[in-house]
């Protein structure tokens, strides 16, 4: 499976997500490590099987084995975190100033360069909608260098790797219940 395999699965009204995908896919703003990266990291989080497995094989040769890796530990770091903090932050009291007591290790070493994991990391709390974490990761990033403009790039490969798996369980879903009333 590829990127487009992928695209070439997506139905007519999802035009738009088609064209963002292959556009996204060569953006030049982020480079290569941060843009592929970006993907990896996104697709796991939007938690489709097949757009994660055909993402990973389209981007995963982008990126060295510990970069690889260090993609995959953000979606799933986050998706802890992004749990967490969105909760202490919207139900506020005195969470918000209890340690969390959950082991975050990989995010003191994440085997890459500690601004393209934070991007990362970015780009999944916008998918898992935590506004705490998306707050202090783009502190982060900007701080460490990156433009708005670099932000903005990760979050729109995020919005539409999210939409896109949003679309392909709905195509499935659609196709299940058509052959189930068949049957």
């Amino acid at each position: 499976m590829s990127l487009e395999s992928i695209r070439g699965r997506l139905p007519d009204y999802a035009k738009d997500l088609k064209l963002n995908l292959g556009s996204l896919a060569s953006e030049p703003v982020l480079n290569q490590q941060q843009r592929a990266g970006t993907f990896v990291a996104s697709a796991i989080a939007s938690r489709n099987a097949e757009l994660t497995a055909a993402l990973i094989a389209e981007f995963g040769p982008q990126l060295s084995p510990e970069a690889l890796t260090a993609a995959k530990a953000a979606a799933a770091i986050m998706g802890m975190n992004n749990v967490y903090y969105r909760f202490t932050h919207l139900v506020g009291g005195d969470y918000a100033s209890m340690p969390a007591k959950l082991r975050m290790n990989v995010m003191a070493k994440p085997g890459v360069e500690k601004v393209d994991f934070e991007l990362w990391s970015l780009a999944v709390s916008a998918i898992n909608g935590c506004g705490m974490c998306m707050e202090s990761h783009e502190k982060i990033v900007l701080h460490g260098g990156l433009s708005k403009e670099q932000v903005q790039a990760a979050v729109r490969i995020a919005a539409v790797v999210h939409a896109t798996a949003a679309t392909l369980d709905a195509e499935d879903a659609l196709a299940g219940g058509v052959q189930a009333v068949a049957a």
